[in-house]
C-alpha cells in the first residue's frame, strides 16, 4: 500500500499521541489531503545517514489550530506500524509503498509486565523526569506505552518499534531500566546524604 511520508527526528509508538506544527508548503498539502480522505500519514525517524526502514502511521484526531496562511497545529495519534518497501518522489512530499504489519510473538505475562511498570516509573521518578499520567492498565501489553514515555535516546527507540514480540520489547525495557537505575539509585542516596549533612551543620 502506498502511503505519504513525513520524515521526522522523532520515533512514534502505536497508541502515543503526538502535536504536530505544519508549516511547509509540501506537508500542507500532504495533510489536507489526509484531512480531506480522513487517511493517515507515516511518521519515521530521518536519520544521518537516511530514513528509518520502520515507521508507524498516525491518524490525526483533530486540527488543533488553523492559521491564516495556511499553517496547522494538529494532533495525532500513533496507530499502525509498517516497513517501507520503496520511495517515491513523484509528489511534493515523499511516499512509499509499504507493508503493514503487527506483533507476531507472544505476550509478555502479568508479572513481566507489572515489573516493568515498576522499573520504569522508578527510574523516571530518580531521573527527576516529570511523570505524565498515564492510563496504564496491566491486563495487556504495555510497551509501548512504556516506550513512547521513555526519556531514551531515539535509536534504541528505533529498536524498540522494530520488534515484533510484546514480551521481548518488555524484555528490553526491563534489561534498560535495569542497567540504568544503579547509577540513579546511587545518585539519589549521595543526594539525601548531602542534604542529611547540610541539615546537621
Amino acid at each position: 500500500m502506498k502511503i505519504p511520508l513525513f520524515p521526522l527526528d522523532v520515533v512514534l509508538f502505536p497508541g502515543a499521541s503526538l502535536p504536530l506544527h505544519i508549516f511547509e508548503e509540501r506537508y500542507k498539502e500532504m495533510i489536507g489531503l489526509c484531512l480531506a480522505d480522513e487517511s493517515s500519514f507515516g511518521i519515521v525517524r530521518a536519520q544521518q545517514d537516511g530514513l528509518a526502514v520502520i515507521g508507524c502511521t498516525a491518524r490525526i484526531l483533530r486540527v488543533l489550530h488553523e492559521y491564516a496562511d495556511g499553517r496547522l497545529d494538529i494532533l495525532c495519534r500513533g496507530d499502525t506500524r509498517f516497513e517501507i518497501e520503496c520511495l517515491e518522489e513523484s509528489r511534493s512530499f515523499l511516499e512509499a509503498e509499504v507493508d503493514f504489519f503487527e506483533d507476531d510473538g507472544i505476550i509478555a505475562s502479568r508479572e513481566q509486565r507489572e515489573q516493568c511498570a515498576a522499573l520504569h516509573f522508578e527510574a523516571l521518578e530518580l531521573a527527576g523526569v516529570e511523570v505524565i499520567t498515564m492510563h496504564l492498565s496491566l491486563d495487556g501489553p504495555i510497551s509501548f506505552a512504556l516506550a513512547s514515555a521513555l526519556p531514551a535516546d531515539l535509536g534504541f527507540k528505533q529498536q524498540l518499534l522494530a520488534i515484533r514480540s510484546d514480551a521481548e520489547r518488555t524484555a528490553r525495557l526491563r534489561d534498560f531500566y535495569e542497567a540504568v537505575l544503579p547509577a540513579l539509585r546511587d545518585n539519589a542516596q549521595k543526594t539525601r546524604y548531602s542534604a542529611k549533612n547540610g541539615n546537621v551543620m
